[in-house]
């Protein structure tokens, strides 16, 4: 989404991965077996940074997507590498709206799914962590004249680590910890530049259901975009308050929202992300 020219990461800044989206639990694999989750939230920009971290005045500018985002998860009984071997893939369903000074844009719609492969480690009864690799495929319906595009229009591989601290009764930290490797858009002949970003939280357990604190995260762009389609390197920072509740029986509910700051070369906003482990 957001077709503004001059800012790193092709098209607006913004990565194949919806910053943000993981909070607590993101590096505890589950036990062997098929589980579902959904992730839903919106996310809301409406200022553009440069290179310097100055705004760039666009009248009336408002990016706003809207998320619903189902994941399935198979945790095999297969041990590899010491770990529990997993596959899952999350087909988000999107709802773009951009306003423009020439016009506003619309899509709703099949974004860009995602296919991994995990091993997940459980160290002790509180310390668990997960190495990954996912796959971005390009499903999303795209228009290079569009602004509110669903997808990227490429590829895209993310090796993933993510760790877990879990206490009910204390400490809660999570990091999902992520780099992009970006394939070429053939529509546009450009090339993404790589990135280091990271979704995190912090908290405490009070003993029962509910664990509070704060959450957020970073993204830093760590190669340039190729054939001149950037001026510098986008990077973000974003932190607010994070609940986590366990019903006991098997529903798991965070929530989180997050103010972004310290942005360049793309969108800053807010978002707001909800995750629902299903029981069945």
């Amino acid at each position: 989404m957001v077709g503004v020219a001059a800012h790193a990461t092709e098209g607006n800044g913004l990565a194949i991965y919806p910053d943000g989206l993981e909070n607590f639990l993101s590096g505890a694999l589950p036990p062997p077996g098929v589980h579902f989750l959904v992730y839903g939230g919106v996310a809301s920009y409406d200022k553009i940074r440069d290179n310097s971290g100055n705004e760039i005045p666009i009248p009336g500018f408002k990016a706003t997507a809207t998320v619903v985002a189902p994941r399935a998860v198979w945790v095999t009984g297969t041990q590899l590498l010491g770990g529990q071997l997993a596959f899952h893939a999350v087909a988000p369903l999107l709802n773009v709206k951009v306003d423009l000074p020439f016009g506003t844009f619309k899509n709703s719609g099949l974004g860009d799914m995602t296919f991994g492969a995990a091993l997940g480690y459980h160290a002790s009864p509180s310390l668990h962590y997960v190495a990954a690799v996912d796959v971005f495929a390009p499903t999303g319906k795209y228009d290079a004249t569009d602004p509110a595009s669903l997808g990227k229009n490429y590829w895209a591989v993310q090796p993933v680590f993510s760790v877990s601290q879990i206490d009910p009764a204390g400490l809660n930290a999570d990091m999902k910890l992520m780099y992009d490797i970006n394939m070429k858009n053939k529509d546009t002949d450009i090339k993404s530049g790589q990135a280091l970003h990271a979704d995190y939280a912090v908290g405490w357990g009070f003993g029962g259901s509910w664990v509070a604190g704060l959450a957020g995260h970073f993204f830093l762009q760590t190669t340039n975009d190729t054939a001149g389609a950037s001026t510098g390197k986008a990077r973000a920072f974003g932190l607010g308050p994070s609940v986590r509740f366990f019903d006991g029986k098997g529903l798991i509910l965070t929530a989180k929202l997050q103010k972004e700051f310290s942005v360049r070369n793309r969108p800053e906003g807010t978002q707001f992300f909800v995750k629902a482990t299903l029981p069945f």
